[in-house]
């Protein structure tokens, strides 16, 4: 009898089950592929009526035709956002806004999103429990031109290029203006790649482009004077580009467990991905990519292709790839507010201060905090709890700069205006898990950490990253990023040829770098238990190994082969460098050329 009740109850439980299930087929509601029709108000009308449709309470699965759908800014969704590490420009024209949505999987089922002029291609805001998978986002006209060099006069110092078809331009006045729909803009600097390879030119990084004293030879053909590069070969691609980053391509805020699957992405003038003030993200298959071996484009993303703000929880990426873009394949970390007036022994006046991150929420009562000294990068006082938090120049924290946040406890009587501190909140830290991803042919730097919880990087590929590949952080006087590493693994990673080029933080392959303005009067140390184990360094130069200010560092049972593919060109001539640490080991590694840690290597404590 027992057991046909329990019976009873399973055949019960799964009749709720599939009761509580739901697939709404976007097509039902108007929206449909490869018409060339601009599809943000058709989204815009039928995600606002399935906002009512969707119950939290059942799993609905959200489908979409296979094929191309096209965006344009006019009639798409406006919304004011403020989006931590870009431009704060507002409002945004977004194009696919999921918002308010509970246990929701949307499945494009491979379709293709092409977006038009300057927008916000994908915003999950405000949902939990929902998955979006199975399509790709591109625009038409990118805001990064590229051209390949044609004649490199040196001795006159110009040079000729071709434009490339897709790109949309003018000569006004002996310059070149990139344009598109209702946007246009100068670019000034550029990035060089190899035209077979598609990896960035060695020894070029950033590069001044032939955007001014132009005239053009015949349709898309351009001669440049007083362009001066000697390492700009004919068939060398160079992509001429702005620093303008004012969307991302999907802008993840405020959600708790979000799965994106089996996405790719191929553009963006700000970042691949962006989220802030979220618990629990995983992307699996979720790639910033050429469309292919055969793309003729060498680009991706402006920026970082992913990039994590102020979250929590758990952050998994696994499975990607991640090429051609301007910047790191993924930036974890949170912001220090930098304390401008102690206002009683339990409250201060605490600013936001970098242009491009303000705006978003930062904290909210209960969240433990802890103070840092700028200059030295250390920690102050004791933790204590936000009791609560209150926007000044804004009704709430949304575009607001400004907060007054009270404290359970009395404040340290270090922790003031005369200084230079900053406040770290401790609640919106991730873990993060960084496995089994490709990352190469990308400007600056392979990866980014910065953050308190476990941290762990295996089985990934560094190919030609073209800077540091993985780099740990901390930053308290210019981008205000947060903060100590105090648990990392990078374990069964492959580096091949990095540090072909210089950009900030590039000492070495693995560069534990945190801006510590006044190192000399540090007490403490920054970042500490670090354990390098198993990987594979395959490099042209000598640096492998960079750390300030660590306390345990772990360097073991790892391969380091040297080849012949670039000259040795790197300022830093130890494999490893260290600059206040402590607690160091480095055993049982095999040096193809040998090694001796006395002759080889400088390490200060």
């Amino acid at each position: 009898m027992k057991r046909q009740f329990t019976a009873y109850i399973l055949l019960f439980s799964l009749l709720v089950t599939s009761c509580t299930e739901k697939t709404i087929d976007l097509s039902d509601y108007g929206i449909h592929p490869n018409t060339g029709e601009n599809s943000s108000p058709l989204f815009a009308e039928a995600l606002k009526r399935l906002e009512a449709d969707v119950s939290k309470n059942e799993k609905t699965y959200i489908k979409l035709s296979p094929g191309r759908y096209d965006f344009y800014p006019e009639k798409a969704t406006e919304k004011e956002l403020y989006i931590s590490n870009h431009d704060q420009d507002n409002p945004k024209s977004i194009g696919i806004l999921f918002e308010n949505m509970q246990n929701v999987i949307f499945d494009a089922q491979g379709s293709e999103l092409i977006f038009h002029g300057r927008m916000l291609p994908v915003t999950f805001i405000n949902s939990k429990n929902s998955t979006l998978k199975n399509f790709s986002i591109d625009f038409e006209n990118p805001h990064i031109s590229q051209v390949k060099i044609l004649e490199n006069d040196t001795i006159n110092h110009s040079i000729i290029y071709q434009v490339a078809p897709w790109v949309e331009y003018e000569i006004r006045d002996s310059t070149f203006i990139a344009k598109g729909l209702g946007w246009e803009h100068t670019p000034r600097h550029g990035i060089a790649f190899e035209e077979n390879t598609k990896r960035l030119v060695y020894q070029t990084s950033d590069i001044y482009v032939g955007s001014k004293h132009v005239v053009e030879l015949e349709p898309r053909i351009i001669k440049a004077y007083h362009w001066d590069n000697k390492k700009l070969i004919p068939g060398t691609v160079v992509v001429m580009r702005s620093y303008h980053r004012p969307t991302p391509s999907i802008f993840v805020s405020h959600n708790e467990n979000t799965i994106l699957e089996n996405i790719k992405i191929h553009y963006a003038e700000g970042m691949g991905l962006l989220a802030q003030m979220s618990e629990n993200i995983t992307l699996d298959h979720f790639s910033v990519c050429l469309r292919g071996e055969d793309d003729p484009r060498y680009f991706t993303t402006q920026a970082d292709a992913t990039h994590f703000s102020g979250c929590k929880g758990t952050i998994i990426s696994k499975n990607g790839t991640y090429e051609g873009m301007m910047d790191d394949a993924i930036n974890v970390h949170g912001t220090y507010l930098k304390i401008m007036k102690r206002i009683d022994d339990h409250t201060l006046e605490a600013h936001y201060m970098h242009g491009q991150s303000y705006g978003f929420e930062w904290g909210r009562t209960g969240d433990t905090t802890q103070f840092i000294k700028a200059a030295t990068m250390e920690i102050t006082g004791e933790k204590n709890v936000i009791q609560s938090i209150k926007a000044v120049d804004k009704p709430d924290y949304h575009g607001a700069k400004i907060f007054h946040i009270a404290f359970a406890e009395p404040l340290d009587t270090l922790v003031n205006e005369n200084g230079s501190f900053g406040i770290e909140n401790l609640e919106w830290t991730p873990e993060v898990i960084f496995t089994d991803n490709v990352i190469r042919n990308n400007r600056a730097r392979g990866s980014l950490f910065s953050t308190p919880k476990k941290t762990r990087v295996e089985n990934n590929l560094f190919d030609h990253t073209s800077g540091t590949a993985i780099l740990l952080c901390g930053d308290c006087n210019g981008w205000y990023e947060t903060g100590a590493c105090c648990d990392v693994i990078i374990r069964n990673n492959t580096f091949i040829n990095s540090l072909t080029n210089m950009f900030q933080f590039t000492n070495a392959i693995i560069s534990i770098y945190p801006e510590i303005p006044d190192l000399n009067h540090q007490h403490r140390y920054f970042h500490s238990n670090i354990l390098i184990e198993n990987n594979t360094f395959e490099t042209f130069d000598t640096p492998i190994v960079y750390a300030k200010s660590v306390d345990g560092i772990i360097f073991r049972n790892n391969t380091i082969h040297h080849n012949t593919d670039y000259p040795a060109f790197h300022w830093n001539k130890y494999p490893f460098l260290f600059e206040r640490v402590i607690n160091w080991t480095i055993e049982n590694n095999e040096f193809d050329k040998g090694f001796d840690v006395q002759k080889y290597d400088k390490i200060e404590n």
